[in-house]
């Protein structure tokens, strides 16, 4: 053999043996990837639908007509119990909320023989008690506000029934108040209108407490909180106004019922910029302006962490699940290997955002006085909501971080000096949270239902001093674009669902009768 051709022969098997293990290889990985899609779909099909917490029976509740409960929402809406800062109703303006009063004693005959009612000392909140007859038994507290915002100036013309007269057209109650909060404060009185009617008798006591002024900081609520405090009540259930059944869920595309079990919480802060100020024809760089822009952006930039594996984000994408579209569940199933895509999609959702993370919000700018004069200083309100991961000083900490490279800035807590923590998470694993499921899939016609993470905020936070078992639920069914009537033109509320609130509140009074 010639020395060409015994190179020829050793480059040949060399050249042999890499194909095979270039086979091997090749073969190798094909086998990685089916494992790894066989992963994906195992864990992709068997995701989600199981229920959270536990189901009950609910008792027949007595016949209410969905008629006079819309008829009396009518008439409620009537009162104009607006509230525009903390302190409101002033002094000698309260007449609207001492005739809404009068009105519910004259309107709810039954329950106000069945109930003592009192007015919360300070304030004009209201505070009713159903005396059980088992002492042993702790009450439940459901909750309401009379108060609502206003209408912007400009758009009263905007609506299709006047914002203070209460009309009812094609089906539907148009009015501030509607759906925040009055008609579920109406359904709340049918519901013991009916029971008391009947000759119903808890055994286990009923509160109700109508905050005067939730729009505006509920320091009536919280009044009443502290009021039971000091009479040692603590709750088995407080429930109050936040989640409903949503048709058609943006999670699902279907119809869907959400109870909150947390809700965020609220710190303002305000970042300052100092730089030197003076003429504009002469401006240096980096002035205060600028530098102000600069932590904005940084602000904007470095939001703070998402997180999907904690209740009740994760319940409430887990009993979704079974609904989600196809590639959607995938994501959701396998966040080991999407996250990334998860949170980049959710980030560009607003309400999809604020549910897995504190959410950063500048709201107001302040610096110079007049448009030739450079400030010396400048300064940048900014809101966050604080995501039950998350605490006030962790907000405080992240602004400070994100802003320390930039020349000049200060941050301090700013606003109304608000600094409230996220709600404790209340608990899916107990009889109020079964009553509350129960309820919701009878008024959603058999929807899922889930746990969800309150995005504002609402009166029923106080109750933590006295109860961990803190819920936000209405029993009715409403679109997302009745649900752009929160604060809105035209907020308004279906005939059908005030049937839908009134029968949900008796069937939870009588589900938590009991044991």
């Amino acid at each position: 053999m010639t020395g060409a051709a015994g190179a020829a022969t050793v480059l040949f098997k060399l050249n042999e043996g890499g194909l095979i293990m270039l086979k091997k290889l090749i073969l190798g990985a094909a086998g990685l990837i089916v494992l790894i899609i066989g992963i994906i779909l195992v864990r992709t099909f068997s995701y989600g639908g199981e229920p959270v917490g536990q189901r009950v029976d609910l008792p027949d509740a007595p016949a209410i007509s969905a008629e006079s409960a819309a008829q009396h929402l009518s008439e409620i809406i009537q009162f104009k119990t607006i509230t525009l800062q903390g302190g409101d109703p002033r002094p000698g303006q309260e007449g609207e909320w001492l005739a809404l009063h009068d009105w519910l004693a004259e309107t709810y005959p039954a329950a106000h023989a069945a109930m003592t009612r009192e007015i919360v000392p300070g304030t004009l909140t209201l505070l009713y008690t159903w005396q059980g007859s088992d002492p042993a038994l702790k009450p439940i507290l459901l909750m309401a506000h009379q108060d609502v915002v206003p209408v912007n100036m400009g758009t009263q013309s905007d609506w299709t029934g006047a914002p203070f007269a209460g009309e009812i057209i094609d089906g539907m109650v148009y009015g501030r108040g509607a759906i925040d909060d009055k008609g579920n404060l109406v359904g709340l009185m049918e519901a013991a209108e009916a029971l008391a009617a009947s000759g119903f008798q808890p055994k286990r006591t009923v509160l109700f407490m109508f905050g005067h002024d939730e729009e505006v900081l509920g320091s009536g609520a919280e009044a009443g909180i502290a009021l039971l405090k000091s009479r040692g009540v603590e709750p088995e259930m407080v429930l109050d106004e936040g989640f409903m059944i949503i048709d058609p869920s943006p999670l699902t595309g279907k119809p869907m019922g959400i109870i909150g079990i947390a809700e965020k919480g609220y710190v303002t802060v305000d970042v300052t910029a100092v730089a030197q100020g003076g003429h504009s024809s002469t401006p240096p760089r980096n002035s205060a302006n600028v530098n102000l822009a600069k932590a904005i952006l940084a602000l904007e930039e470095n939001q703070m962490p998402a997180d999907f594996s904690k209740p009740p984000v994760s319940d409430l994408f887990r009993a979704a699940g079974k609904d989600m579209p196809f590639t959607q569940r995938m994501a959701m199933a396998n966040l080991w290997l999407f996250q990334g895509i998860v949170e980049s999609s959710l980030a560009n959702n607003s309400a999809g955002n604020a549910m897995v993370r504190t959410t950063t919000a500048p709201t107001m700018l302040r610096g110079s006085a007049k448009e030739n004069v450079l400030p010396q200083r400048a300064v940048a309100t900014v809101n966050f909501r604080v995501h039950p991961n998350d605490t006030p000083d962790d907000v405080i900490k992240h602004v400070k971080d994100v802003t320390a490279g930039i020349d000049g800035i200060a941050v301090e807590t700013g606003g109304d000096g608000i600094n409230s923590p996220a709600s404790p998470v209340s608990p899916t694993d107990n009889r109020a949270y079964a009553v509350l499921a129960s309820v919701a899939e009878v008024a959603g016609s058999g929807a899922p239902v889930a746990p969800g993470l309150v995005l504002g905020a609402t009166d029923s936070r106080y109750a933590a001093a006295i109860t961990s078992n803190i819920y936000r639920f209405a029993p009715s069914v409403l679109t997302p674009d009745e649900l752009t009537g929160f604060h809105g033109t035209n907020e308004r509320i279906s005939v059908e669902n005030m049937g839908r609130l009134s029968k949900g509140y008796a069937q939870i009074i009588l589900g938590m009768d009991g044991e």
